[in-house]
């Protein structure tokens, strides 16, 4: 540890040491230092639904839509699920999650989810909004 030089009343200099009320201030501040950019890209972690809604969505739907922030869909002709929506708003799909989506397009498979599936895509597509 490195000691600082004091002085005392009539010229005496000591050295004293900071001990470890400095130490710990140092070691706060490099840790708050350390998780500044964690801090500032918080916005980006998703809450625990949205994360569970991410596994879904790559687990049945990322073989044809991009599900993620960039990103073209591997099948060109289905949106990428960042810009849902902009078509409607995503509480729109919460029925045909549960009941089953039915396209136009005669390859897209018919997925069934339950409600709590539903609620966690839901909430990973709006996190897509951001």
């Amino acid at each position: 540890m490195r000691a600082w030089t004091a002085s005392f009343r009539g010229g005496m200099q000591k050295a004293v040491p900071l001990g470890t009320g400095f130490a710990s201030i140092a070691n706060t501040l490099a840790i708050v230092l350390a998780l500044a950019p964690l801090q500032a890209k918080g916005e980006e972690v998703l809450s625990p639904a949205a994360q569970r809604g991410l596994v879904i969505v790559r687990t049945n739907c990322s073989r044809c839509h991009a599900v993620g922030k960039v990103g073209d869909s591997p099948l060109p002709v289905a949106p990428p699920f960042r810009t849902l929506h902009e078509r409607y708003p995503v509480d729109d799909l919460q029925e045909p999650l549960a009941e089953g989506i039915v396209t136009g397009h005669p390859t897209m498979p018919e997925f069934r989810f339950d409600p709590g599936q539903v609620g966690d895509i839901i909430a990973y597509l709006k996190s897509l909004e951001r």
